[in-house]
Parts: structure tokens; C-alpha cells; sequence
């Protein structure tokens, strides 16, 4: 999969919001392809989709639709 933002578009990707932002994505992309192409760990992040919280056993199952929009946001430790 490969995120675009949208002056990238191409015929096959579908539209998504990621933070705000809208990015274009190639369909039968998972949440855990998403998190790769975002370059995010998946062990630091929590996920939220159409405002609703996903849980990390969900993300390799669900696929990215057209205008889901997601917050995600990235844990970062230190001190």
C-alpha cells in the first residue's frame, strides 16, 4: 500500500482522513498497512476510526474504506 497526499492521486486509491489530513490510499488496504506506510510502530500507537476506539487485535482484519476518517496518535517516551 501507499499513502499519498492528494495531489498524488491516482485512478486506484480511495480517499481517507488521517488527523485531519486527507490521503489517498490503494484499496484493500488493512489499518496495520496504513500504520507501515505512515512509518508508526504499531506497539506505540492508539488508533481511533469514525470515532470509534480500534482495538490493536482488530487492525490486520479491518480494511481501510472510502472516507474513514482516523486519529491516530503516537506515544513517544522519554523523560
Amino acid at each position: 500500500m501507499k499513502v499519498m497526499d492528494q495531489t498524488n492521486q491516482t485512478a486506484a486509491t480511495q480517499t481517507i482522513s488521517v488527523n485531519g489530513e486527507v490521503r489517498n490510499l490503494t484499496p484493500g488496504s488493512t489499518v496495520v498497512d496504513l500504520l507501515r506506510d505512515l512509518g508508526l510502530e504499531s506497539g506505540r500507537v492508539a488508533i481511533e476510526r469514525n470515532l470509534e476506539i480500534l482495538s490493536r487485535d482488530q487492525w490486520s482484519a479491518t480494511h481501510v474504506q472510502p472516507n474513514d476518517r482516523y486519529e491516530i496518535v503516537h506515544f513517544v517516551g522519554g523523560g
